[in-house]
């Protein structure tokens, strides 16, 4: 009997967001866009309703992870959550946390358990979660540790953003753009670009990864003209890198770096900044982008968008980006190797 690959665990995110929405979609579209199984860790009750709510005819399958491969072709596989979720599109409920942690702990947890071949996360909301005790940052962090318990090793996750056209990386990400110089560091540029460079090369399948390094001012910094970080903070870090034998370069002006022939130069943007890393990426690619958790010791993959509350319950969001996270998922799991391009 042929072994059935390893399903994908996705994670409900909040749902009073499009969480359900684009996983329902995305089932509905499994066929025709040759996705690869997953799984939905949720209350089906939940997703039941909201299916009913946006008029969708979706068959539903309750399994467990190791059943789902196979009962993908014929529902929906919901592995039902321990915690039940109110069905309240666009009103984000803090009772729901537990349930959407639920889900993050099992995702994560199948994995190391070997029942699935990587996490795709749908969106949540920070503040229904801070408000129910929740002590991360994000997402991000909250993975980050998950791992770090189940290791017992320290993990950095590194954030990267990847699209058809780019992949960038922001060294610092959730910071007010005044606190950026003061948290800039040569060391967290070289630990930043050390971890991409890895998994570039772990699970992209790229042998000799090119790094493009922006600056942080403009014309990084015309050598100390208009600021010094590029000269005294940035440099130093390329040269560590190249020290280590990693193909990086620059600092380069950030608003040469992201046009066609500049992309054809390297695999990855690493970049000083949230915005510098996520306006072209999302330019480029809003739909089609994926939010990539580099370091972690399992894929991680999510789409690059958040809730949209707004929208939730309506029938009008769209799944391309959580469909491209799903592929970009399958794609890492599948040997470890991807195509040399982006």
């Amino acid at each position: 009997m042929q072994r059935l690959p390893l399903p994908l665990a996705v994670s409900i995110g909040d749902p009073s967001g499009i969480g359900p929405e684009i996983a329902i979609q995305a089932w509905q579209q499994r066929n025709e866009l040759r996705l690869p199984a997953f799984y939905l860790l949720a209350d089906p009750a939940l997703v039941a309703a909201r299916s009913k709510r946006i008029g969708s005819d979706v068959q539903f399958a309750e399994t467990s992870p190791e059943q789902s491969t196979e009962a993908f072709a014929h529902g929906l596989p919901i592995v039902a959550l321990e915690n039940r979720l109110a069905d309240r599109p666009g009103q984000p409920d803090a009772a729901n946390a537990s349930g959407i942690i639920e889900a993050i702990d099992r995702a994560v947890e199948d994995c190391f358990s070997g029942k699935a071949a990587a996490v795709v996360t749908c969106p949540i909301a920070k503040k229904p979660l801070y408000d129910a005790g929740f002590a991360f940052p994000g997402h991000t962090e909250y993975l980050a540790y998950l791992a770090s318990q189940r290791t017992g090793t320290p993990v950095t996750p590194v954030m990267m953003l990847a699209g058809p056209e780019l992949r960038t990386v922001p060294v610092t990400i959730h910071i007010a753009l005044s606190d950026v110089p003061k948290a800039l560091t040569t060391e967290l540029i070289v630990e930043t670009a050390v971890i991409t460079a890895r998994d570039l090369q772990s699970r992209f399948g790229l042998s000799n990864p090119r790094l493009a390094i922006s600056g942080l001012n403009p014309h990084a910094g015309e050598d100390g003209a208009m600021g010094t970080e590029d000269r005294d903070i940035v440099a130093p870090a390329i040269a560590a890198l190249k020290a280590k034998g990693i193909n990086a370069f620059g600092p380069l002006p950030a608003d040469t770096m992201f046009h066609a022939s500049a992309r054809a130069g390297y695999d990855v943007a690493i970049c000083m900044y949230h915005d510098q890393a996520l306006i072209p990426a999302k330019a480029l690619a809003f739909d089609e982008a994926v939010n990539v958790t580099l370091g972690l010791p399992f894929i991680r993959t999510s789409p690059d968008h958040g809730t949209a509350f707004g929208i939730a319950g309506k029938g009008v969001a769209r799944p391309d980006s959580f469909i491209a996270a799903l592929r970009l998922a399958g794609q890492m799991a599948g040997s470890g190797k991807m195509a040399e391009s982006a």
